[in-house]
Parts: C-alpha cells; sequence; structure tokens
C-alpha cells in the first residue's frame, strides 16, 4: 500500500506576518479580558481573568461595565478593587458601582489532593477590604471575594445603627432577577462556564474529602449520587424540582435540614429509575452542611444546556484522581479522544462502541461530535436554540446514547463512573456493560448476558478505544488465549510472509489481543481507532501481528504522539499511536489470499509534535520565530441581561493560540479523505 505522510509544520515556519489578525504579545504578559490590553501574568491575575470571563459568560454582566483595579478610598487612603462591576450602561462613578470582586491567587494544594473550604465565619480576616469598599459605595450591594477555589458572596443589608454583610450562595444575572422559587437561589439555572464548572466539581469534591474526613473514593461516589439527583431533578417539571438551594439556606441549619428533606426522596427516585445502576442499599451519608454545600454549587447549573465537553472536562478531573486503576487503565487524553472521533466521524445512524471504555471518554466525546454535527446541520450555534429545537436536540442525543452508544469494562467503578459521564452528555446512561472484553462471550461478569444480546460480533460500525496496555500485565489464561489468532506461534514462510502454528504462547499482552477483538466487533466495512505503544507498529519481533492487520483490514490511518500526551493525563511515560483500521469483508479477502497479494492504496500517517502542553502540564502557546507568543482575534458572543431581557453582541477578544498539532491533523485528514476515498467504497 502507497503510504502518504502528513506532517505539522514547527510553529515560525509558516508566514504568520502577514496576517492581520495575528501580533506578538510579550513575554510573561496575558491579554486581559476586559481591556483587551496586555497585563502582567501571574497566578492572581490568572484567578482575575478566569472570574471576568465567568461574569460576562455566568452572568451576563457586560464587559464595558466593568472596570479593573478599581480605587475605592477607605479610611482616607486609595485602595485598588480588582473588578468593579457598575449598573448597566452607567457612568464609572463611584454612585454605579453595584458589585465588587476581591481575587487572591488560587492556593496550593501539593500532594494532599484536597482544600480543606472555610466557612464565611473562618475566612472572615479575608474579606476586610471587600466589605470595608462596599460600606463606602452606597449603590454597591453584592461582593465576591475568592481565590478561584473558595467563592464567598455576599450582599449588603445597611440596618438603622451599622452595615450588614449577608452571606448568599450566589450572586443575581446581571438582571438582578431572582428564580422562580420564593427560596430558591438568587441566580437562575444557567449554562455553565467551563471553567466554573470545573471549579464547582472540585469545590464539591473538596468538601466531602477536605471536610467531612471521607476517603477521596467514598467522597467522589457521594458526589456521583448528587449529580445523579441532579440530572433527575432537570427533567421534572418546574414546579416539582427539588434540587435547589435559597440563598441563604445553606448558611443556618434549618435551611439545611430543608434541603436534605427535598433531597433524599429525589434520591430514592434515583434509585428506582436507575434500578440497572443502583444496587438500592446506598446512602448519602454527607452532613447536612456539606449537602447543602454541594447542592447550592451544583442546582444553579443548567446541566442540559451546558456544552457536552465542558461537563466531561469538568468530571474527568475529578474521576481521573480517584479511580484510576493499576492494571493498565490510563485514561486517554482528551485531545487525543476528540482527534480519533473527528477522523472516525461517527454518524447518528452507527452503533458506537468502546469496549474498554473506562470513564467514557471516547463515548461522551461521540455525544459532543454528534451535538455539534446537529447544530451545524440546523445551522444554529451551541447555546443559541429556541426551546424547540433545544428539546429536538437533546431528545436525538437520549435516543441515540439509549440505542446505539455501548460501553464495557471489567472494572464495575469505571462502569458506573462511565455511566454518569454519558448521562450527563446525552440525558442517557447508554449501555454499558460490566465485562471482560477479551472473555467475551464467556465470563461470570454481570454485563455478560446483556451483552451477548446486543453486542454480538461483526454488528459494530465504528470501534474506538483506548485498551490496557503493557508487558507487565499479561494475559496467561489459556481459556483466554485459544480465542485469539494472535496468541498462537507464528513462523516466517519462505516468500517472507507467516503462517500461524496450533501452539498457543505463554503470555501475551493484551493489547495485543484487543486489536483482533476489536476487528471481530467491526462489521465489514466497520471503521475502527485503537491507542498502541508505538513497539507493536515498529518493532520487528511483531510483524506477524501488523501482517494479520494488514491481512483483515485496511489501514486508513496511523499518528503517532509525542510522549507528553501520556505523561500529564495518564503519568504514563511511553510513546503511543492511534491506529485507525476498516474491516475488509470476507469476500476481499479471500480474493487477496488467492492473488497472493495486497491492493495498494494511499494511507494517511501524520507525526504530532505538540499537543498544546509540555510534560509539566504547562500550556504551550504558538510563538514568533523571535520567540514571541502569538495572538489572533476571537469571536464572542456577549449576553447582557437588562431589564428583564437579554441583548446580544458579537465581541472580538485576543486570545493567544495554543500550539497544538491535533486540531490541524484532523482537518488534514478530512482534506486528505477528499482526494483519496476510503478503500472499499
Amino acid at each position: 500500500m502507497a503510504r502518504q505522510k502528513q506532517t505539522v509544520e514547527a510553529p515560525g515556519q509558516e508566514d504568520v506576518n502577514g496576517d492581520e489578525q495575528e501580533a506578538a504579545l510579550d513575554e510573561g504578559k496575558l491579554l486581559d479580558y476586559i481591556t483587551g490590553e496586555p497585563v502582567k501574568e501571574s497566578d492572581k491575575e490568572q484567578v482575575r481573568q478566569r472570574i471576568a470571563r465567568a461574569l460576562l459568560h455566568e452572568y451576563g454582566l457586560a464587559l464595558e461595565d466593568m472596570q479593573r483595579d478599581y480605587r475605592v478610598k477607605i479610611d482616607g487612603r486609595n485602595k485598588k478593587i480588582d473588578i468593579a462591576i457598575f449598573k448597566p450602561g452607567a457612568e464609572h462613578t463611584p454612585e454605579n458601582v453595584h458589585r465588587l470582586v476581591i481575587c487572591q491567587k488560587e492556593p496550593n494544594i501539593g500532594t494532599k489532593g484536597a482544600y480543606k473550604l472555610r466557612s464565611p465565619e473562618e475566612a472572615d480576616k479575608e474579606f476586610e477590604l471587600l466589605k470595608g469598599a462596599m460600606a463606602e459605595l452606597p449603590a454597591c450591594d453584592y461582593g465576591l471575594w475568592t481565590n478561584g477555589l473558595e467563592f464567598f458572596f455576599f450582599k449588603k443589608k445597611p440596618t438603622r445603627f451599622d452595615t450588614k454583610f449577608e452571606p448568599i450562595g450566589d450572586w443575581p444575572m446581571g438582571d438582578d432577577t431572582i428564580g422562580t422559587h420564593e427560596v430558591a437561589s438568587l441566580a437562575r439555572m444557567r449554562p455553565a462556564d467551563p471553567y466554573m464548572l470545573r471549579v464547582a466539581f472540585r469545590r464539591c469534591h473538596n468538601f466531602i474529602h477536605g471536610n467531612e474526613g471521607m476517603p477521596k473514593d467514598a467522597a467522589f461516589w457521594q458526589f456521583l449520587y448528587l449529580i445523579f439527583c441532579k440530572m433527575v431533578d432537570e427533567k421534572l417539571p418546574g414546579d416539582l424540582r427539588r434540587f435547589f438551594a435559597g440563598a441563604h439556606e445553606p448558611f443556618n441549619e434549618e435551611g439545611q435540614k430543608e434541603i436534605r428533606k427535598r433531597v433524599m426522596p429525589l434520591f430514592e427516585r434515583v434509585k428506582k429509575d436507575y434500578a440497572d445502576i443502583f444496587r438500592g442499599n446506598e446512602e448519602i451519608t454527607l452532613s447536612d452542611r456539606a449537602l447543602a454545600f454541594m447542592v447550592s454549587e451544583l442546582s444553579r447549573y443548567d446541566f442540559a444546556r451546558t456544552d457536552v465537553d465542558a461537563k466531561g472536562a469538568a468530571y474527568q478531573e475529578i474521576v481521573g484522581t480517584n479511580l484510576r486503576g493499576d492494571r493498565g487503565q490510563y485514561f486517554t487524553p482528551r485531545g487525543a479522544i476528540r482527534l480519533m472521533v473527528e477522523m472516525l466521524a461517527p454518524k447518528p445512524d452507527e452503533k458506537v462502541l468502546d469496549p474498554a471504555c473506562g470513564t467514557g471518554g471516547f463515548l461522551v466525546a461521540t455525544l459532543d461530535y454528534l451535538n455539534h454535527k446537529l447544530h451545524e446541520k440546523k445551522g444554529v450555534a451551541i447555546g443559541e436554540e429556541n426551546t424547540e429545537e433545544f428539546i429536538t436536540f437533546r431528545d436525538t442525543l437520549s435516543e441515540f446514547a439509549s440505542h446505539r452508544l455501548f460501553g464495557a469494562d471489567f472494572d464495575p467503578f469505571l462502569v458506573r463512573a462511565a455511566q454518569m459521564n454519558v448521562m450527563m452528555a446525552g440525558n442517557s446512561v447508554g449501555q454499558l456493560f460490566n465485562m471482560n472484553s477479551l472473555e467475551f462471550p464467556a465470563g461470570h461478569l454481570s454485563g455478560v448476558a446483556q451483552a451477548k444480546e446486543k453486542l454480538q460480533f461483526g454488528t459494530v460500525d465504528v470501534l474506538m478505544t483506548n485498551p490496557p496496555f503493557g508487558s507487565d500485565i499479561p494475559i496467561t489464561d489459556p481459556k483466554i488465549l485459544e480465542q485469539y489468532d494472535l496468541a498462537r506461534r507464528w513462523s516466517r514462510t519462505g516468500d517472507g510472509g507467516f503462517v500461524m502454528g496450533s501452539e498457543l504462547q505463554s503470555a501475551v499482552a493484551p493489547e495485543i489481543l484487543f486489536i483482533e477483538r476489536c476487528i471481530e466487533w467491526l462489521k465489514p466495512g466497520g471503521r475502527m481507532g485503537i491507542v498502541l505503544p508505538n513497539g507493536i507498529l515498529g518493532n520487528p519481533g511483531d510483524e506477524y501481528i501488523r501482517a494479520w492487520i494488514l491481512r483483515h483490514c485496511w489501514v486508513l490511518a496511523s499518528v503517532d504522539l509525542p510522549v507528553e500526551s501520556f505523561i500529564v493525563d495518564a503519568n504514563v511515560n511511553i510513546l503511543t499511536s492511534l491506529l485507525f483500521l476498516k474491516k475488509k469483508p470476507d469476500q476481499v479477502i479471500q480474493a487477496e489470499d488467492m492473488a497472493g497479494k495486497r491492493t495498494d492504496y494511499p494511507v494517511f500517517m501524520a507525526v504530532a509534535e505538540r499537543v498544546g502542553f509540555d510534560r509539566r502540564g504547562n500550556t504551550l502557546y504558538k510563538r514568533h520565530p523571535d520567540g514571541e507568543e502569538i495572538f489572533e482575534d476571537e469571536q464572542v458572543l456577549e449576553k447582557v441581561r437588562i431589564g428583564g431581557r437579554i441583548e446580544q453582541r458579537t465581541l472580538k477578544r485576543k486570545v493567544k493560540i495554543v500550539d497544538d498539532d491535533l486540531p490541524e491533523i484532523a482537518k488534514r485528514y478530512v482534506e486528505f479523505r477528499k482526494h483519496n476515498p476510503e478503500p472499499g467504497k
């Protein structure tokens, strides 16, 4: 077969000087989200930038109504406030300041993995500047103090003799409206900003682990139970919803008990509605305070309308610190997942499977991909749907997840975690089975019987997976090995080919068997992508494996990943490749066997040199040849709430360009296929 190699050029090799939208940014600077001007980068500044973005995207506060480093005179001294927010459209004068934000750098939690979140009383000394400034500004009703992980919201309440600052669960939206429930949170349920959702998930998990003293894995399952409650509650009519927290409820014992009264019956409904997931004896063992904290954090967000990828990223961050396995279960980097899904391009009528699904990364990315395609076909941007369109998209994804999305894993805890991940993305838990895919259709695990009915070999259109791999976890069970051609001993023939013997090898690495098992599951013409260690594609001793693959499949593509990919996301120092295959029909295999040769065809090959971060996880940005970072214009849709209505405007913001080859490789593959149709078509 002919091979056409695509290599993404190193940054600085293309002519960037002629592009009017690109400019240089000095080292140690970042672009302020409020003003668009360069500012000095620091840990505190990073927090301020994320908060500014959230104020726009979550609360509907206009950027022109914000001012950074606003000076307020307190006790005769000028003090700088990180962000001042003025009444909509008003002059930036003291009498028009409506809200204030104080930012501090994010605390370093080190190797502990949890940070003990403080109550407003415990952190009271931190608020002196904020409260002092609010007291000096008559129209300033609301304040926020944050270090990026702790968020303390306040409402000013002047009394006859002094001014009080009441802790509240959240700010109201930009138009100061409150929720529909009399006791509901001040903020309407809203789509989540990706960063703020990750913070909310981290805060919930930290509160249980750090404040309740639970082990990390126990904390995770308590978190998962409440996520289920939240998702089920969102399906109920508005007047029947129970997953909410009043503005003041989380801060007093009576309010905390009221929240528990609402949530506990909801959890019983969850266990009843999802009896195939829950055994029925699960309990929410959180204290009233912890339960109230989590409900307050989660209830403000409309999960159904929040971007699928944002939910998946937030969830994966929590899962990754709790459920890593010890048998080669390395969670796949999100960039590699997206690349594989985009290159395989699953369709709404195709059956999709991940036989080593872990926490469901490929499955959720498939739902995200289809969601974007549905919106593109309708010509509507995500987040801009009307109610009818939203319901149509939601129901389409739910139908796909329920009937066409399949996964399997031998770890029952990972299966449950994946079901939650899929439910958040597709409003359905999908068809996920607890089984050993290498042992299937044999095996004793709970999902085998159902899988026999719904996952017969030769029925899958698209398969994508990152199997457990490594010579330190070999498969040695003869009952498993005897199912596989690649578990036999192979010898070379005189003409350079290979012949399979009858004798079994004593031990075989699992990824080798997974190649064969995945191909078995594909229907003729079915497509697959699999993550493999580079040795399989290059070691001389593995040539028989490559010969077997070429006999049964057309090779669509091969993409080499840099070592950084798995070091950061999985702490695995290994070079890997993404191999893309298409299963040949039996008649093609027979015809080529008789002819004694394989038909040549072009293969897409790419080498990714950069994936957007270095070995320590630091984000890398594209640079000019002289080393200066490059930034470009980005279109930002601004939604501002004014007087009960939403006004929309399109803004241009300057952003750095992440130095990541994977999106470019996906584009190059699409172009490659325009000129080189898949073999077998």
